[in-house]
């Protein structure tokens, strides 16, 4: 597929499921990226509220087509909470036992790695829940849902140690989200979802494995070219009234200055 526009800038996809879809929402982590890397990289999602990681394995060749013209340089990947939520005596639901999704996040990466040489990928861990605010927004349309934080830490791990052993950048959403002290409110709008304040969380934990990560090329925001940044007379004019000041670079509308 040929790009819709140009100049050709690297591409950056989101993946996974409802934290995914949401990240562009209430001051979300797809938005802070975006505007990150403005100029530098194109980003966009592929969240789907509500999938686990058996509907995301089924799509991997419509949203990844191995074949495309253009490849991601980078894929963030979440998926995990929908699968950690206990099991329906119905059989329903998004839950999925450990053993399979382990296979199957195997699977995705696999996927994603055979895409090129160049494809990078961050999988971010199951994040933790605040249990009371969720029982509180439950909505009586529901069944029971079965949603716990020690659920999900044991999905989280499974998702480190699996990439841990294939050999992929992870980030332990888990741990992260509770070193704030008051994580359990601040962190969510609903108890599962990320708030302004969470997406913060993972901002701030995806710009460290980008910046510590030895890839080439490297793909942290500060190591990235500037698309059409080079100075021009039609710029603001300095005091001098003989120069121009070129704002290819300038960062201070953000009200956090991202490293």
């Amino acid at each position: 597929m040929e790009t819709m526009v140009g100049p050709g800038r690297p591409l950056f996809v989101l993946f996974g499921s409802s934290i995914v879809q949401l990240s562009f929402s209430n001051g979300g982590w797809g938005a802070i990226l975006s505007d990150i890397y403005a100029r530098k990289a194109d980003i966009i999602t592929r969240g789907y509220y509500g999938w686990n990681s058996r509907r995301a394995v089924k799509i991997l060749d419509q949203v990844f087509p191995k074949d495309a013209a253009i490849q991601p340089s980078l894929v963030i990947v979440y998926i995990g909470g929908n699968d950690s939520m206990g099991a329906h005596s119905s059989g329903l639901g998004p839950h999925v036992p450990l053993p399979e999704y382990i296979d199957n996040m195997r699977k995705i990466a696999i996927h994603l790695k055979n895409l090129s040489d160049k494809t990078r990928l961050i999988f971010l861990s199951c994040p933790p829940v605040n249990e009371v605010k969720l029982r509180e927004n439950t909505s009586s349309y529901f069944s029971e849902l079965v949603r716990t934080n020690e659920l999900c830490r044991i999905y989280s791990e499974a998702c480190i140690n699996l990439c841990q052993e294939m050999d992929i950048k992870v980030i332990d959403l888990w741990t992260a989200i509770q070193k704030r002290e008051d994580w359990s409110n601040a962190c969510f709008t609903d108890g599962v979802h990320l708030s302004g304040e969470g997406s913060k969380v993972v901002v701030e934990e995806i710009l460290k494995v980008l910046k510590e990560a030895e890839w080439e090329p490297k793909l942290h925001w500060k190591s990235m070219a500037t698309e059409f940044s080079e100075d021009s007379p039609y710029d603001l004019v300095a005091s001098d009234g003989k120069t121009t000041i070129n704002p290819s670079e300038w960062t201070f509308h953000r009200d956090i200055q991202w490293d």
